[in-house]
């Protein structure tokens, strides 16, 4: 089932969101998993969302690459609010 993921970095800019990518996404795409990837500037932060083909993909990217190479130089500081759910609906165009 699918599995979807927010983060929030309070305080967060393009600018340290650019560099996370640059250390925890592949140069070629998304990570293995990951099915969608939208990220823009909201009131106080940045918000990240992305869809991953099941929980353990998002697991296994969360515990072995994101926090494993926190902290990134030039990105967000401190921990994201996060949010998550299993997938009952997902539409595309």
């Amino acid at each position: 089932m699918a599995y979807l993921l927010n983060h929030f970095w309070p305080g967060g800019t393009e600018e340290q969101y650019r560099a996370m990518v640059k250390v925890v996404h592949p140069s070629n795409g998304l990570p293995e998993g990951q099915t969608y990837h939208a990220a823009g500037p909201t009131d106080g932060g940045f918000l990240i969302t992305a869809v991953w083909d099941s929980r353990e993909s998002c697991e296994r990217f969360v515990q072995g690459t994101l926090l494993a190479k926190l902290p990134v130089e030039g990105g967000f500081d401190g921990q994201p609010e996060e949010r998550a759910a299993e997938v009952v609906n997902l539409q595309t165009s």
